[in-house]
């Protein structure tokens, strides 16, 4: 379904609360902005609770703050540090557990959940672009993880566009913003004055049923044109165009990956912020009495020593390798395996990276031109 293909509706700012009521009722816990550790997350926001107000947020290279402004807004910020992939790849849990019976036999028994409906408010572009290729991978037909598709399935998606990018975006180039296509529920663009929303599926169009809405002006129509395009327009970093697969490849011995490495803190920052990556590692916990074991899943990095490590062998034992590894395959190979770049230019991996390593200017030294 194409932008141009939904009706516009105005929900006043006045009535904002209205939204959050409708999705309460059906249910749903809603999780929204906050500010806590001096960055902006997902928090739950409980009945009658207020959207923070005023929120701006400074990004570049190593660099995140959080500043209060006059605006009424609730939404002119860019991203925080967590997309919305915490909430259907959690950082630890167990899988199954094992017991050792009375008659010696083992018993297994495999993980299950069933989570509350959860409505998240303030999803930008470029984090359901991440979503739809999390599900490529965890909800890939013939192995299907289940516990990501359970709370998968229990979302409920209000997208915010963009209007005010940070410096270290980049979702014009890879196609993924600042403006939503799909894969929301509602959708919404901020005016100082309220929200121009519509529905992106049939659950988000029985809560527009629910809202006091007011007809869209031309004006309104026009400040949202104005915003987006603006929003798009100041952004200034990019990646090359097309697939890198190729020319990353053929530039596996290129000198400035050590360059790279000599910077580098091998901390696996950019992995945890990165709204696409999903590896993982498993280990087995046994009670002192050996008469249980549970066996674990938590997020892993290819920057980390055990990730490559096979039968007393670590495959990448220097930085330089860890992050052409993580390079090639995000914007490389993820073509063969996903049809498209793994990289939708949130930007996050250039501001949490403690000594600002900016990727769109490391891929510029290595691929030149050649894209």
């Amino acid at each position: 379904m194409t932008r141009n293909s939904l009706v516009n509706s105005f929900l006043p700012r006045k009535s904002f609360g209205a939204l959050v009521s409708a999705l309460l009722s059906r249910g749903y816990h809603c999780m929204a902005p906050a500010i806590r550790d001096g960055a902006v997350v997902y928090e739950a926001l409980q009945p009658g609770g207020d959207l923070p107000t005023g929120l701006s947020v400074h990004q570049s290279p190593g660099c995140y703050t959080v500043e209060i402004t006059d605006s009424p807004r609730n939404f002119d910020w860019s991203n925080g540090p967590f997309a919305l992939k915490p909430l259907v790849f959690k950082s630890r849990e167990t899988l199954w557990t094992v017991e050792r019976r009375a008659d010696g036999q083992m018993a297994f028994s495999e993980s299950q959940e069933s989570p509350d409906p959860v409505a998240v408010i303030g999803v930008r572009a470029c984090d359901l672009a991440a979503l739809a290729l999390q599900d490529r991978h965890f909800l890939k037909e013939g192995s299907t993880d289940p516990l990501y598709q359970t709370r998968r399935e229990s979302l409920f998606l209000v997208a915010v566009n963009c209007t005010r990018p940070a410096e270290t975006c980049f979702c014009v180039s890879t196609g993924d913003g600042p403006t939503a296509r799909e894969g929301f529920d509602l959708q919404l663009d901020e005016l100082d004055e309220g929200f121009v929303i519509h529905s992106g599926s049939p659950a988000g169009q029985e809560i527009l049923q629910a809202l006091p809405l007011e007809p869209v002006t031309s004006e309104h129509e026009a400040t949202v044109a104005a915003q987006n395009r603006q929003a798009a327009e100041c952004q200034r970093r990019r990646l090359p165009s097309g697939s890198l697969e190729a020319v990353l490849f053929d530039n596996l011995e290129h000198p400035h990956w050590q360059a790279v490495a000599e910077r580098c803190l091998s901390c696996g920052n950019c992995t945890s912020v990165c709204p696409t990556c999903f590896c993982y590692r498993e280990q087995d916990t046994g009670s002192l009495d050996l008469s249980r074991s549970t066996h674990t899943r938590e997020w892993d990095s290819c920057f980390t020593q055990g990730h490559s490590y096979i039968h007393g062998l670590t495959i990448r034992a220097g930085t330089d390798l860890r992050y052409r590894q993580w390079l090639t395959h995000k914007l490389g190979s993820w073509h063969s395996q996903y049809g498209r770049s793994g990289c939708v230019g949130c930007g996050r991996c250039i501001s949490w990276c403690p000594v600002g390593i900016d990727l769109t200017e490391e891929v510029s030294s290595i691929v030149g031109n050649s894209s």
